[in-house]
């Protein structure tokens, strides 16, 4: 099989291809995987705690503010966010912030998943995207023996489908 993630399915990928292994694994692609790069840096607790606390309140939308903001997502950007269109879509999926922060463990990359990957891996990010989720692709990149790095022109962490869709076929043939 084929495995392809975004984000924290992309976490999700990596973590199956290792437990499948290469007898059922036979490619694996990566798009931005949301860990930290900084092995010494673990996820905030007092962070995960809030956002399941908003969601349990049913305040979904509270919980993508505050996750974005610990993102370093700037106040303007913030408001532009809440205006947009698209906002109504991120409050309706804001509860599944519980299960990413569940899904990337302690939040630094998992170095010794990563390095016992031997199936083909293509780890990709976006030109615009958060500096944090390059480093992140970096590392994933560096510690997947023999993994292809590809950064995607003009791309953010939401990549465009057609962008995406051309990269996969590319890589997956």
């Amino acid at each position: 099989m084929y495995l392809y993630g975004v984000s924290s399915g992309a976490a999700l990928a990596l973590q199956a291809a290792e437990v499948l292994g290469p007898g059922k694994v036979i490619k694996l692609a990566l798009y931005e995987p949301p860990y930290s790069a900084d092995t010494g840096k673990q996820e905030d607790d007092g962070l995960k705690k809030k956002v399941n606390e908003l969601v349990a309140a049913g305040k979904p939308g509270d919980a993508v503010t505050v996750f974005l903001e610990s993102l370093g997502t700037p106040p303007e950007e913030m408001q532009n966010m809440k205006k947009s269109p698209d906002w109504k879509e991120m409050e309706r999926v804001g509860h599944t912030l519980v299960y990413d922060f569940e899904v990337l463990g302690n939040g630094t990359v998992p170095l010794e998943v990563a390095q016992s990957i031997t199936v083909p891996t293509q780890v990709m990010d976006g030109e615009k995207s958060y500096e944090f989720l390059h480093a992140t692709a970096d590392a994933i990149g560096e510690n997947i023996p023999g993994a292809v790095r590809k950064t995607l022109k003009g791309q953010t962490h939401q990549v465009s489908p057609d962008t995406l869709a051309t990269e996969l076929k590319e890589f997956f043939v």
